[in-house]
């Protein structure tokens, strides 16, 4: 990476950061199975099978872009650099409205 050693405790903070973005990616990949797979009585199957996508993407992106987080980050903090901008939480947060919003749908039109 080049650089300065950065003060240990940003460096913690950063893996910190890192992991919490793998446990929520982990979290939305192990949804969108349990979803699929338990959510059998959702009609139509389109949907079901929609709701699990959604949250295994959201899963899979959330995973790849901690990575990229973490490692942008990192070399930031070696240069001395401004910490770079991410789109995690707009990824996230769209991911949630999205999966909230399948929801709805179901609770007001699913069959019954």
């Amino acid at each position: 990476m080049g650089g300065t050693e950065p003060d240990y405790r940003f460096s913690l903070a950063n893996e910190r950061t890192f992991l919490a973005y793998l446990r929520t990616g982990l979290a939305l990949g192990a949804a969108g199975v349990a979803a699929v797979q338990f959510l059998t009585t959702v009609e139509p199957g389109w949907l079901r099978r929609l709701f699990g996508l959604v949250l295994a993407v959201g899963g899979i992106a959330t995973t790849l872009g901690a990575y990229l987080r973490w490692r942008r980050t990192a070399a930031a903090m070696r240069r001395g650099a401004p910490l770079p901008a991410t789109l995690m939480p707009l990824g996230l947060a769209f991911t949630v409205f999205v999966v909230t919003a399948l929801a709805i749908y179901l609770v007001a039109f699913g069959q019954q």
